[in-house]
């Protein structure tokens, strides 16, 4: 992980800049490093605070000092933050702003899920019933079509099995990746 800064005295930070030390190709890492940096800011926010809050002339020095501190930490976080390609629904934008928790997005887009797979459910409920009762139908007014009819449609699916695994596709027409040993 890169080092962000060094602790001085009085709770001063030092930053070293040393933004290209981690791997170039993790953006878990690069997501981490962003973290750490934004926590260290709400420290410096905090230590900011703590100054303005108490402060005389005395303390103008480590003042100065932590707003430099803030500013390098800023800027180091845009830097880390480059690296990094996060993209955020502005629905969960809104929210934030609304000072609403963003986990609600999360739960209503599951809500929204479940709902139109239980509707693509009954759909296809529906439609099996609907096959089912044509069958059946059939059966009674061709008896020797439908029978025709199942042997064509037993040897089409078997025909499409076979397909699928000579493809090594996977039901929803994705093909399958086989793991390099």
């Amino acid at each position: 992980m890169a080092s962000m800064g060094v602790s001085g005295g009085n709770g001063v930070i030092n930053p070293q800049n040393d933004v290209t030390s981690a791997s170039q190709d993790d953006p878990k890492q690069d997501l981490n490093q962003v973290i750490n940096s934004i926590q260290k800011t709400l420290g410096l926010l905090h230590q900011l605070y703590l100054n303005v809050s108490s402060f005389n002339t005395g303390l103008q020095l480590p003042l100065l000092q932590r707003i430099n501190s803030l500013v390098l930490e800023l800027d180091n976080m845009v830097k880390l933050s480059e690296k990094c390609n996060i993209q955020v629904p502005v629905e969960v934008l809104n929210l934030i702003d609304d000072g609403k928790n963003p986990d609600g997005f999360t739960k209503d887009v599951i809500n929204s899920c479940i709902a139109k797979n239980q509707i693509t459910k009954g759909k296809t409920d529906a439609f099996k019933g609907l096959r089912r009762h044509l069958l059946e139908e059939l059966d009674q007014a061709f008896p020797d079509e439908a029978d025709s009819f199942r042997e064509i449609r037993a040897a089409s699916a078997v025909e499409a099995k076979r397909l699928a695994q000579a493809q090594s596709s996977l039901p929803n027409g994705d093909v399958k990746v086989k793991a390099e040993q």
